[in-house]
């Protein structure tokens, strides 16, 4: 079994999705009952995304795929960077659901560039995506999306910042965007296609005995 080690809904709907093509059984964290979060301390998109795995794996004793992902604004120095999905968790009560925590990251980040001018509005969505077992991590892949924050949201579909993060080529918002078309060219998307062919390649091409892919 493979767990996905998020609790996020919108997350954890992608990595279905993105996994879709494999012979994988998939679960996510529920079965597990109420392990705690683990804290969030590295200090890269990466570091968080190897740490989320291990714990995770340990906890559940499985084998475990576990991200971290956020938005990197050039006019805020990086920020939200790995605080992305708590950049403004003291405007919002404790135990908010995850809909009004990102709604209050919006507001906070249009707070922010409020005086920020359109052509220095550029950002990237990144993600570092990482596969452990019980005791060590096994498979790495990130994947970057460049674009710019508009001024109001716009659109309904994915989660996050999406409404806000406009990509030039496709003229519109990731959150007007279908799942196929944000998938095709999300950072999420290219961090798990890049996972995916190294699970075909680890799991197959070298004749080993999955653990976590069905025969």
């Amino acid at each position: 079994m493979l767990v996905l080690a998020t609790r996020n809904p919108g997350k954890l709907k992608e990595f279905r999705e993105l996994l879709a093509g494999l012979p994988l059984e998939a679960s996510g964290l529920e079965p597990f009952g109420d392990i705690p979060e683990p804290e969030e301390t590295g200090e890269t998109f990466a570091d968080n995304a190897r740490d989320k795995a291990r714990y995770y794996a340990a906890a559940t004793g499985q084998w475990c795929l576990a991200d971290d992902s956020g938005l990197v604004v050039d006019a805020l120095a990086g920020q939200p960077g790995v605080r992305s999905a708590r950049y403004a968790i003291d405007d919002v009560p404790p135990g908010s659901p995850r809909h009004t925590i990102d709604q209050a990251n919006n507001r906070k980040l249009l707070r922010e560039l409020a005086d920020v001018p359109d052509h220095a509005r550029t950002a990237r969505f990144v993600c570092h995506v990482a596969l452990a077992e019980p005791g060590q991590v096994r498979l790495e892949a990130d994947g970057t999306v460049e674009g710019r924050i508009l001024h109001a949201p716009r659109g309904h579909n994915g989660f996050g910042y999406d409404p806000l993060f406009y990509i030039d080529q496709k003229h519109r918002t990731t959150a007007e965007l279908s799942p196929d078309e944000k998938h095709a060219l999300s950072h999420r998307g290219q961090a798990m296609r890049k996972l995916a062919e190294m699970l075909r390649t680890y799991f197959w091409s070298n004749d080993n005995k999955s653990p976590i892919i069905s025969a």
